[in-house]
This record gives structure tokens, C-alpha cells and sequence, in this order.
């Protein structure tokens, strides 16, 4: 399915800070505070994580602790572990990998799924089937970078963190390489 690499595209900045990169995406999407919690939810990250085999990077699981899974512009879908169904989150990141397994990797163009040494962990998908994943390359998850595979083949690499590339995707700071423009307004899921 792989047609080509198109290149790297890296922010001015990389945000470090959970709660910045999630007041970003606020601002890039005016409505989601619509739908964030009033206080954060206690996740056993514990769980989740062990059942991974890997730790997640501090901005996906801010984002999970302050937003309910929802979809930004009918288009993407940010699948977030919701208090007290941790131990299914397994399952649904298990689910993506077996798609991106069946479907979408080269191992001779070294585009492995996790649990490979910087294998690709799907943590979001399109309705038109393209897949946003970490590269887990390295030992600090907050390091990793995000993958992009459009549903035509083409690939490419954001050198920051899933929320910040939501946020940059969403206020039109990022080429769309393969991927639709859509309008940034979120509805719950």
C-alpha cells in the first residue's frame, strides 16, 4: 500500500508542556472546550500502560485526562481511554495494529509495527482510513514522533507531539500531505 515517503515536517517549536500543547489545540479548535471536563479524570495510566508494554507520551495522556473521546471535523477520530475502562484500552490500540499490520506496513522500507524496536503505534485514525501513529524510536516517549500514512499511500513525519499536530493540523500550520482539508470543530463521540 506504501506508495512513498514525501518528507519531514517540523513545528518552530516543539511543545513540551502537556497543558500548552492542549491549550493550542483549544485555541485551534474553538469548540472543544465545549467538552472538557470540569476537572481531570483519574486514569490508571498504571494499567494502561503495562498492558502496552510501553509508556505514553505526558501530552496524549493530558489530553485523555481533560477530553472524552470525540472527532475533529466529521474527520478524525481522537479515541481517548475513558476512567474505568482502562483495561480495554489494549484492545483498541491492539485493533489498530492489527489493521496497520494487515493493510498498510513495508518492513522493507522499515515502516514496522510496535512492538518492534521504533515500531509504529497507531493512536488515531481518519474516516477515510488514514493513520496517525507514534514512531517509537528512542527510549522517551515524549520524544516520539507522529506518522502519518495517508489513505493514498503517502507518507510522512511530524517532529512533535500528537496533541501539538492536531493543533498545527487544525490551524492550517501543516501541509495536509494526503490527508483532506476539513473544518477544526469537534463533536463528541
Amino acid at each position: 500500500m506504501t506508495d512513498a515517503f514525501i518528507e519531514t515536517q517540523t513545528p518552530k517549536r516543539r511543545i513540551t508542556d502537556p497543558a500548552e500543547a492542549r491549550t493550542a489545540l483549544e485555541r485551534a479548535i474553538p469548540n472543544l472546550v465545549d467538552f472538557r471536563r470540569s476537572a481531570p479524570a483519574v486514569l490508571d495510566w498504571a494499567l494502561v500502560e503495562e498492558s502496552l508494554g510501553t509508556t505514553l507520551p505526558s501530552d496524549y495522556k493530558h489530553l485523555a485526562e481533560w477530553y472524552p473521546t470525540f472527532a475533529i471535523g466529521d474527520y478524525i477520530l481522537v479515541s481517548l481511554p475513558e476512567p474505568g475502562e482502562e483495561h480495554f484500552v489494549h484492545r483498541g490500540f491492539q485493533s489498530m495494529l492489527d489493521v496497520l499490520v494487515d493493510a498498510w506496513l513495508e518492513p522493507d522500507l522499515g515502516l514496522l509495527a510496535y512492538p518492534a524496536p521504533g515500531g509504529l503505534l497507531p493512536w488515531s485514525e481518519s474516516d477515510e482510513s488514514d493513520k496517525f501513529m507514534w514512531s517509537t524510536a528512542g527510549d522517551n516517549p515524549q520524544e516520539w514522533v507522529v506518522t502519518v500514512a495517508g489513505r493514498g499511500g503517502a507518507w510522512w513525519h511530524y517532529e512533535g507531539g500528537a496533541v501539538q499536530f492536531l493543533a498545527e493540523l487544525c490551524d492550517n500550520n501543516l501541509e495536509h500531505w494526503g490527508l483532506r482539508i476539513f473544518e477544526p470543530e469537534v463533536t463528541p463521540c
